[in-house]
């Protein structure tokens, strides 16, 4: 027995021994990605992006340089930094909280953008080369075999131009910006920021306010047009407006093992104690969240319900997300075998066009309206009033009917509320459903006045949170007084940047609209959103040419 219990002994130590060699022989790569970890060209080792790859410990030389060094990290050189991302020993995403300067760590991804752009670059050049000689030695081989002729094929290799892209990314800003108000909120894998322009229309006489409205875009003549509109609605004696309903929504899917079970969950949640049991677990989530209603929808044995929620000053999809899965929680100990799918079921809906958010309105549902006197429609939009309405009903409804639109029954509400949004540091990806508009317009008291009107069931706006903290953005804010929880009615804030939208997306409808009956937007464009150009020689040929079937 002695003698098994020490061959036993010797035969773990053995295998213990082979592990160790075995894992002191496996290569680096399998510990982390290699120097082209955003472009995975192994088959045996499947591209995973860096944000899902551990960091190794440091090896010993790094560790040892680093602790002495009382700044760590930081106390390495720029180079020194890129040779341990190349070794996997720090992660692209991991900069900032390694080298605790931000603009520093900026400045480092943009160099190895730059260096990893260009080795995929001549990566990707050299297998075209090789794929170029591979068919043309094909395509001669078989013209040799036809012909019984021994032809070699002359393959020319290209020099790879570099792509230059450390250049290229030197036009990109990434100096004196605070990024403390990015990390975390805002961006990942930063490299800098994008100006935009930002004008500003108005101001715009507003509910017997008047507000200055900033607009971030790149589309000339838009600012421009938009402060012709709000000029003749404030000369008209201004716009009023009106919050019709409010509520952010999201709406899981669920589903339950027979249609008579699902139809069963909708049943009770239609009886009013049971409404408040769930209201009361959602509630619990925040101080703003506050539920309103549940709409229940099913196909099949899959459930859609529709949460609509209160949220403050806040957008709110985040806040109506944590009430909605406190919800579940309790409704799951009612509906034992319910089934969450997912906690977005697009029954919400969020950045997509939908019937729903026309319908129900999602944010804050906004009516605008204003009344231009004949005059100021004659001397300020150099239109009339029949042509207006003429245009109007023709274009925004018909046009827009013949088309088939959901919530698109306007002329372009959606460059309003984008620019807006973009200012003012809201989602710009939002714009699909809070851009849902339709503009009517009336020639009123025997065609002395125009009246117009902006009906939008879906703005989804707030003054908390996303990208409303950023500096630039938050002075925009502070522009149009709105920065911020209102401090004595939450939501009072958000509500009046929703009206802001509605009064700007009307006074660009007015202008353009006008713009179109009196035949100008072609000649607008022209003067605002392009370089002048020299005139063009005169084509002898050209114009002689006749179109087909012109006399």
């Amino acid at each position: 027995m002695m003698m098994l219990s020490r061959l036993a002994c010797s035969l773990r130590a053995s295998s213990l021994r082979t592990a160790r060699v075995a894992t002191s022989l496996r290569p680096a790569s399998s510990f982390a990605l290699s120097t082209s970890r955003l472009f995975s060209t192994s088959k045996d080792a499947p591209y995973r992006p860096p944000s899902c790859v551990a960091e190794p410990a440091p090896s010993a030389e790094v560790k040892a340089r680093t602790d002495k060094a009382q700044g760590g990290y930081a106390a390495l050189s720029d180079a020194e930094i890129i040779a341990l991302v190349h070794k996997g020993e720090i992660q692209t995403h991991n900069l900032e909280a390694k080298l605790g300067d931000l603009t520093r760590a900026v400045r480092i991804r943009r160099k190895i953008l730059a260096m990893e752009l260009e080795t995929e670059h001549a990566r990707l050049s050299s297998a075209s080369d090789k794929a170029r000689a591979h068919r043309a030695a094909v395509t001669a081989s078989t013209a040799a075999s036809a012909l019984g002729i021994d032809v070699t094929p002359k393959t020319d290799s290209h020099k790879v131009e570099p792509l230059h892209m450390e250049e290229a990314l030197s036009h990109l800003p990434y100096e004196h910006y605070d990024y403390t108000k990015v990390m975390g909120a805002c961006c990942e894998n930063v490299i800098g920021y994008i100006p935009i322009p930002i004008g500003v229309a108005g101001p715009l006489l507003l509910d017997d306010k008047l507000v200055t409205i900033p607009m971030a875009t790149t589309e000339g003549c838009l600012v421009a047009s938009t402060h012709r509109g709000c000029k003749a609605i404030t000369k008209s004696g201004g716009a009023v407006s009106a919050i019709v309903n409010s509520g952010m929504t999201r709406a899981p899917l669920l589903r339950l093992p027979t249609v008579t079970r699902s139809a069963e969950l909708k049943k009770w949640l239609e009886v009013q104690e049971n409404f408040y049991m769930i209201a009361s677990a959602f509630n619990s989530t925040s101080r703003f969240a506050r539920l309103a209603s549940i709409k229940v929808n099913l196909a099949g044995r899959d459930i859609f319900m529709r949460f609509k929620s209160t949220t403050g000053d806040a957008m709110g999809m985040n806040m109506v997300s944590k009430g909605v899965e406190k919800a579940l929680e309790v409704l799951t100990s009612y509906f034992p075998e319910l089934e969450i799918l997912s906690l977005s079921g697009n029954f919400c809906t969020d950045k997509k066009p939908s019937a729903v958010n026309w319908l129900e309105g999602r944010g804050k549902s906004v009516v605008a309206e204003a009344t231009i006197s004949a005059e100021i429609v004659q001397s300020v939009l150099k239109t009339t009033i029949p042509a207006l309405v003429d245009v109007n009903i023709h274009k925004n409804l018909v046009g827009s009917a013949m088309a088939g639109s959901i919530g698109g029954f306007n002329a372009h509400a959606s460059n309003i509320v984008t620019a807006v949004y973009i200012a003012t540091g809201q989602d710009p990806a939002q714009n699909v459903e809070s851009s849902n508009c339709m503009t009517l317009m009336e020639s009123i008291n025997d065609g002395k006045d125009l009246y117009i009107s902006v009906t939008m069931p879906s703005i989804e706006v707030g003054t908390v949170g996303g990208g409303t903290h950023l500096p630039a953005q938050a002075a925009m804010l502070d522009l149009l007084q709105v920065r911020g929880s209102h401090p004595t009615r939450p939501g009072a804030n958000a509500e009046q940047l929703a009206r802001v939208v509605a009064g700007a997306v009307m006074a660009g409808e007015l202008s353009l609209m006008s713009a179109l009956a009196a035949g100008h937007l072609v000649r607008s464009h022209m003067q605002h959103n392009r370089k002048p150009q020299p005139a063009p020689a005169v084509d002898a040929v050209s114009m002689t040419h006749s179109l087909p079937h012109s006399d």
